[in-house]
Parts: structure tokens; C-alpha cells; sequence
């Protein structure tokens, strides 16, 4: 079972996202909505996503 945290990166006005991190996948949701929905990508999705906002 993956541990979600608060990203480091969120800003302070609760537009927040949280980050679950497994050896296979990195899972990101809202902090606000939990419930709504995750996004879920393989490790190297994950690299290349934050390499292309970078």
C-alpha cells in the first residue's frame, strides 16, 4: 500500500496535490478530492513528465 504526502511543490492556497510513490507507479491525486480520481504513472512517465515542466 502506498503512503500519499502533500508535494513539495503545492502551493500554499490549497490547490494542492498529493504523491503516492511505489516501486512500479507514482500516483497523484487532489488533496481537496480524494476521492475524485488518480492519475497513475509508470516510474519512467513520472521521470519524463517533471523532466517536460522542468
Amino acid at each position: 500500500m502506498a503512503t500519499w504526502r502533500k508535494a513539495r511543490r503545492s502551493a500554499n492556497n490549497s490547490s494542492c496535490v498529493e504523491v503516492a510513490v511505489t516501486p512500479e507507479v507514482v500516483g497523484v491525486r487532489d488533496t481537496k478530492d480524494r476521492t475524485g480520481g488518480t492519475l497513475t504513472f509508470t516510474r519512467p512517465q513520472w521521470s519524463s513528465f517533471l523532466e517536460t515542466l522542468r
